[in-house]
């Protein structure tokens, strides 16, 4: 048995063992934190204990500082605030913290969402022209807004003043003419560039709230009250920085790890609300809670329904509402759940059909009518995931495509798109991901400007998945003193990835026994030089088949902690094997 996946298995560091002794833990994880870039004693010790007092002061964002002085005028003022928010979780979590900022502090707000289908992403200038006529007099926008040209000239036309945040890419000639721009990628003549490029759209709105509480007290610290609020603000932030799959690195690992160590005490009745449904509460939460469990509920209003409701579940929501609005959200997330099953099964089948799984074929454009907006990027995800080629979603209807695609490390999905432009009527997003809207006349075209344009950039290496293994490791190794220091290197996520290790020529002991409710597990035993260890490779079913009593494998795991009826022991979570050689 071979793999379909290429293993890059990083070769021994040669100051692993000097860090080990300085750091009193185990060479793995001196290992793996010299595998991320963190070569220093005193970096790796910040790194395993992080601090709130590491991350960067508001001020250093561009135009942050002027942006948090126009709102604090306008909470004085009493001037009505709208924050327009995306609806996706990182502007709904975003949405939340300037929410109630604005209120602690006094304001008079209320926030817009757009909705996805009907709308579209981002500012759109009737919404723009209705909130003016509403009475606001200062429009904030949320993880939106850096490309709105057009709907900042209809506000500024309006008398009322725009500010952006966002965190997407824009193109440096068509800068919306607003209040103020903020934005952690915006480079201004002189002024040093932000420490964190990767700040997604509820980051940047901490930020802003944060620098929204020193404008109104008119002191670097925050009054005690809104510190408070702050350190509880970091949960939701947590959920919109792991949710939108940024680098989980620096300050965003900083928001990630207290958010999520605050969200289990959250006193935010919406927060408690979503996390009840789930079934988590009480529990220590990390980045898999988050990004499988509660950011799909969020997100799940948004695709299905309408995003606006999990915005009043996290803002205004009594308990009685948020308990409404979260059984409404998990029985929304049922729906796009089997929804996006369909799709992706009849997606693969039009794979098949047009013979697009084969080697000329580096970009993947599939289309149909009927096919739901709002989940088909979830289902690119899928089919990237089973054909490893960038793939793009359209679902079309009265004559219009609205499209969303998925990359692979090393192809910028939103230039591919720029480059066939010609054949589309809007495009945008970034390197792993973006989205489209077109004439349904043109799809095919489309289709093959895509692809031709993929061919000439997608290697044939770059269609077989590489699987970076950190080490190799003898079971002995990875005891449970070990895995309970390498949870410390989490939150775990894009850039600072779970770590994976390659243990060699491994026996399976006994019958491997199929799992789950419909056997897609498998469940063995392997034993190296004495030692024995459970193994679990989730969604591998069929392996068993192949695995018996003796057989000698070489496997790329996942060391984790399993816990039952009060039991510990140390459990491999198999990502690949191989036969050995």
């Amino acid at each position: 048995m071979q793999s379909a996946k290429r293993w890059n298995i990083a070769p021994p560091h040669p100051k692993a063992a000097e860090l080990a002794s300085g750091l009193k833990t185990s060479p793995l994880i001196a290992q793996f934190l010299l595998n991320r870039g963190i070569s220093e004693l005193a970096e790796c010790r910040k790194f395993l204990s992080p601090s709130l007092k590491d991350l960067h002061e508001p001020s250093k964002l561009p135009n942050l500082t002027k942006a948090a002085e126009r709102i604090a005028r306008a909470i004085r003022d009493g001037q009505k605030t709208v924050i327009y928010g995306d609806y996706d979780v990182d502007g709904i979590t975003g949405t939340a913290i300037l929410w109630h900022a604005i209120r602690l502090l006094g304001g008079q707000v209320e926030y817009y969402i757009p909705h996805r289908v009907d709308e579209g992403y981002g500012l759109n200038s009737d919404a723009v022209g209705q909130i003016c006529d509403e009475g606001a007099k200062l429009i904030v926008t949320v993880d939106c807004g850096v490309t709105a040209v057009e709907q900042a000239r209809v506000a500024a036309q309006r008398g009322v003043d725009l500010i952006i945040t966002d965190h997407h890419d824009w193109k440096q000639d068509r800068r919306p003419e607003c209040h103020s721009v903020v934005h952690p990628r915006l480079a201004e003549e002189g002024v040093e560039a932000y420490g964190n490029p990767h700040l997604c759209g509820a980051g940047v709105a901490f930020k802003l709230a944060w620098g929204i509480g020193q404008a109104h007290s008119g002191n670097a610290r925050v009054k005690p009250e809104f510190r408070s609020f702050l350190v509880e603000a970091t949960g939701l932030a947590a959920l919109g920085t792991i949710a939108d799959v940024v680098p989980l690195i620096g300050e965003n690992r900083l928001l990630a790890h207290f958010g999520l160590g605050g969200l289990k005490r959250s006193e935010l009745t919406g927060i408690k609300a979503l996390i009840a449904s789930a079934g988590l509460s009480g529990r220590n939460l990390d980045s898999y809670h988050v990004g499988f469990l509660l950011a799909p509920r969020l997100n799940a209003c948004g695709r299905m329904g309408h995003a606006r409701a999990a915005v009043e579940m996290l803002t205004s929501a009594d308990a009685a509402r948020a308990g409404e609005i979260a059984t409404e959200l998990e029985q929304q997330n049922r729906d796009r759940q089997a929804l996006e099953k369909k799709i992706f099964e009849e997606a693969m089948e039009q794979v098949a059909s047009l013979g697009l799984d084969g080697d000329d074929c580096r970009g993947v454009v599939l289309g149909a009518e009927g096919w739901h907006a709002g989940v088909i990027g979830i289902v690119a995800s899928r089919v990237v995931g089973r054909l490893n080629r960038p793939t793009i979603m359209v679902a079309l209807t009265n004559g219009e495509g609205h499209g969303s695609g998925r990359s692979i490390p090393g192809f910028h999905l939103a230039r591919a798109l720029a480059a066939c432009g010609e054949h589309l009527s809007a495009s945008g997003g970034h390197e792993m991901a973006a989205g489209l809207r077109l004439e349904r006349a043109k799809f095919e075209a489309f289709r093959q400007a895509f692809n031709e344009y993929a061919r000439g950039l997608v290697s044939r290496e770059m269609l077989t998945p590489t699987l970076r293994i950190d080490c190799v490791a003898e079971l002995r190794q990875l005891n449970e003193a070990m895995v309970r220091d390498m949870a410390r290197l989490g939150p775990f996520g894009t850039a600072n990835p779970r770590p994976l290790v390659c243990c060699m020529g491994l026996e399976v002991v006994g019958a491997p026994r199929r799992v789950g409710k419909n056997g897609e597990h498998v469940q063995f035993l392997a034993r190296q030089n004495g030692v024995t260890l459970k193994c679990i490779a989730f969604k591998q079913g069929e392996v068993s088949d192949r695995l018996s009593t003796g057989v000698k494998i070489d496997a790329a795991v996942e060391p984790t902690i399993d816990e039952y009826n009060g039991y510990r022991s140390v459990q491999l979570e198999v990502k690949d094997l191989r036969f050995a050689l």
